[in-house]
C-alpha cells in the first residue's frame, strides 16, 4: 500500500527551478532512498513534503490524503516527521528536554512513555539524558535528532543526510538503527549522499540529478547499475 505519493512536484527558489516535476512513491514498511549529488534537489523535496516549503505545483498525498502545502505543524500531527539535515538539536537544552520538544503535541504521560521507548532504541542517549545537547558528539547529536523526530510517533520518518560528518564506525551504527526502526514498523524515506550505504539498506531507490529523477529501481538494482556505480559509488 502506498503511504506517500508525490506526483509532478515542481519547486522554485525565486527564479531557480530546484525540483522539476518529480514523481515517486513510498509504500508502507519500506525503506526508500533518494540519492544524488549536492544541489540535486533531495533536501528541497524532503522539506516540501514536510510542509516547510510550498511547491509551485504538483501533489503530495500521505495515506491517500492530499497534504500539498499543508503547514509543517499539521503534517507532524498526521504522522509524518522529518529529521533535518545538520541535526539542529537545541544545543542549550538537555537530551531529555530536546526529546520533550519533539513531543510538544502530545500529553506528558504519552511523552514519558515514548521517551523510554527512544532510550531503548538509543541507549547512549539514556546515559546522557541530563547532558546538555551541545556537548554531545556528532554521532550522539544525530541520534538525538532522530529520537526527537520519533517522539511524535510517526508512521513515516524522513531522514535527511543522517550520516553527514560522521566517522565510518558511527555511520554503520546509525544505519543499523535505521534498519531496526524499520523492522519495528516505521516506514523510512532516506536522503543520503553515502549512496553505497543508502542503497544497501533500501527496498527501493531513486536517483535525482538537477531536480529530475533519472533512475529508479530496487536498492540492489541501483547498486549494480553501471551509471550509478560510476557517478556515486566510485566504480
Amino acid at each position: 500500500m502506498s503511504m506517500l505519493s508525490v506526483s509532478n512536484l515542481q519547486v522554485y527558489y525565486g527564479a531557480i527551478h530546484a525540483v522539476k516535476g518529480i514523481s515517486f512513491e513510498v509504500n508502507e514498511a519500506e525503506i526508500v532512498s533518494l540519492i544524488g549529488a549536492n544541489g540535486a534537489g533531495k533536501s528541497t523535496t524532503m522539506n516540501t513534503i514536510a510542509g516547510l516549503i510550498k511547491p509551485k505545483s504538483g501533489t503530495i498525498k500521505y495515506k491517500g490524503e492530499d497534504i500539498t502545502g499543508v503547514p509543517a505543524h499539521k503534517i507532524v500531527v498526521k504522522g509524518l516527521a522529518l529529521c533535518p539535515e545538520g541535526r539542529r538539536v537545541f544545543t542549550h537544552l538537555t537530551v531529555e528536554e530536546n526529546l520533550e520538544m519533539g513531543g510538544y503535541l502530545r500529553s506528558n504521560a504519552e511523552n514519558d512513555e515514548t521517551i523510554e521507548r527512544v532510550f531503548k532504541d538509543f541507549p547512549r542517549l539514556k546515559e546522557r539524558r541530563s547532558q546538555v545537547a551541545g556537548t554531545l558528539s556528532g554521532g550522539e547529536q544525530q541520534m538525538l535528532a532522530m529520537g526527537r523526530a520519533l517522539m511524535s510517533h510517526p508512521s513515516l520518518l524522513m531522514l535527511d543526510e543522517p550520516s553527514m560528518g560522521l566517522a565510518p564506525i558511527l555511520v554503520d551504527e546509525i544505519f543499523e538503527i535505521i534498519q531496526n526502526l524499520n523492522k519495528q514498523g516505521t516506514t523510512i524515506l532516506l536522503v543520503e549522499q553515502n549512496a553505497q550505504m543508502a542503497l544497501s539498506i533500501a527496498d527501493r531507490g531513486y536517483v535525482l540529478e538537477v531536480g529530475n529523477i533519472v533512475l529508479e529501481g530496487t536498492g540492489k538494482e541501483l547498486l549494480n547499475n553501471n551509471a550509478v556505480k560510476s557517478a556515486y559509488l566510485g566504480g
